[in-house]
């Protein structure tokens, strides 16, 4: 026997264009950019909300001005028998209860206005009107119940601008590193003309000019504890000067390639250079004798400063990250990698537990032994920064590659000038260009070493004030986190 027969449901007849829009859709919720984001926020469904908060959050709490009213209204009842009766309930509304013979308006003006906020009390901004209608009205701002904070963050003292007091020239070449004598009666510096000269501090003239290395010299230390200074260069070769003999004493062999940068343990005898090899020596100062080789960068380590305790040894490179080394293994402790561009130049703070370094895309401050990011410094010098320095006053200065001197304080990362060299008469604009920054022992005198062949001396100006040089700060709105 044949089924039921069920009868189906008469398809709509739809036309092209309509079953065209279909797939249009279909195909736009599919494949759209903005799938997945939130519908525009609607400001009128948004007010409702507030408001619905304020009144739920407030609801049962009665301010200063309320519990005064009903004080002084019960006190004219009491006295005058009935009159006007100002009712406010608990949600935030007022209603008026009016009695016989009330035609006068009552307004709650500002005498009533608590001078402070009460415990739990809304603040005196919002006012009761109400009218001989009967109506009331509470005009509440948002404004009224925001807490206001003080930014946290730490004000910049005023500081004076440097100003550049002295240039001097003799080097052929590029000026490509600087140190000063620990009795910070002479300074060193060495260039791309292959000789190191000695120059005195006071009169900024030539006391002796060194020559030995084959290539460009790109860093120089002088030894706290011995008559020593140490060279690093182009050359491949890193050598140490007797400062009594005026001559080369020693040489390291061992790196592959050019020795970009170079310091001094403070305790031990024992010296730290960095290369386009990618590895950071360890040498005995006195036996020659390489310690350790520590390996682990990808790429040309620019920048290194020690330390007399763990980590003893930093060291900033061109692949974008720094690396904390324990001393006692040859191993690496720790890894930042807060920065995306060459971490060119670190500063370490003479007298607090941390360290700045600086890349071409920002500055920033770490704590140290532990390496937690603090912040950035709050203005970007967008461009190459090839060396910095700090004081024990806490000013930093930062040399770029497009010959821009910039300074800030250190505990806020206010930028409070921006220096720009000029090249002396005859150097192409494009010679501005500084490669490095060093402060004498004192911390009042700035050296920089630049692309057109000069020297430069820096000092505060003595005759700036606050009222010539105004501090012009603004506390950061939003402060990055990386």
């Amino acid at each position: 026997m044949p089924g039921p027969t069920v009868e189906m449901e008469p398809i709509e007849p739809q036309s092209v264009k309509k079953l065209s829009f279909k797939s249009l859709k279909r195909t736009s919720d599919l494949f759209s950019p903005t799938h997945a984001q939130l519908a525009p926020p609607d400001p009128e469904s948004k007010k409702i909300r507030m408001n619905h908060k304020i009144n739920l959050e407030y609801k049962g709490i009665k301010s200063t001005r309320e519990i005064a009213l009903q004080q002084v209204n019960s006190a004219t009842t009491e006295a005058s028998g009935p009159s006007n009766v100002l009712a406010l309930s608990g949600s935030g509304d007022s209603s008026v209860s009016q009695k016989s013979g009330a035609q006068n308006a009552l307004v709650v003006g500002p005498s009533l206005q608590p001078k402070a906020r009460s415990d739990g009390g809304v603040s005196g901004k919002s006012t009761a009107v109400i009218n001989a209608s009967g109506s009331s009205e509470r005009n509440f701002s948002t404004s009224a119940i925001m807490e206001r904070i003080p930014s946290k963050w730490p004000r910049p003292v005023w500081r004076p601008p440097w100003k550049n007091y002295r240039v001097i020239s003799g080097h052929l070449g590029w000026v490509r590193s600087v140190a000063f004598d620990p009795s910070n009666t002479w300074f060193c510096t060495g260039s791309a003309d292959r000789t190191i000269k000695i120059w005195d501090v006071g009169s900024g003239r030539l006391k002796l000019t060194l020559t030995g290395h084959i290539e460009q010299v790109r860093g120089l230390a002088v030894s706290q504890r011995h008559t020593y200074m140490f060279s690093a260069g182009d050359d491949k070769q890193v050598k140490c000067w007797d400062l009594e003999q005026n001559k080369a004493i020693r040489s390291y062999h061992g790196h592959l390639s050019g020795v970009y940068c170079l310091a001094l343990h403070p305790t031990i005898d024992l010296l730290l250079t960095g290369g386009r090899d990618s590895v950071c020596r360890v040498w005995d100062i006195r036996t020659k004798v390489q310690v350790f080789a520590l390996s682990g960068h990808d790429n040309t380590v620019c920048s290194v400063f020690t330390r007399p305790t763990d980590p003893q040894v930093v060291t900033g490179s061109h692949d974008s990250t720094i690396k904390f080394w324990d001393l006692r293994y040859g191993k690496t402790m720790l890894t930042l990698t807060h920065h995306k561009k060459s971490v060119r130049a670190m500063a370490l703070h003479p007298t607090e537990h941390c360290f700045a370094s600086a890349s071409a895309d920002n500055i920033k401050k770490f704590n140290l032994p532990k390496g937690e990011f603090l912040h950035n410094m709050l203005s970007q010098q967008k461009t190459i920064i090839n060396a910095m320095a700090v004081n024990e006053d806490g000013v930093m200065a930062t040399g770029g590659d497009n010959g821009s001197l910039w300074f800030w304080d250190w505990k806020s990362g206010h930028n409070f000038q921006q220096a720009q060299t000029i090249v002396q008469p005859g150097s192409l604009d494009s010679e501005a260009g500084i490669y490095a920054v060093c402060y004498d022992v004192s911390g009042s005198r700035l050296v920089t070493c630049e692309a057109d062949k000069t020297i430069k001396m820096w000092k505060e100006d003595e005759d700036a004030t606050p009222e010539t040089h105004p501090l012009n700060y603004k506390p950061p709105k939003d402060i990055r986190r990386f």
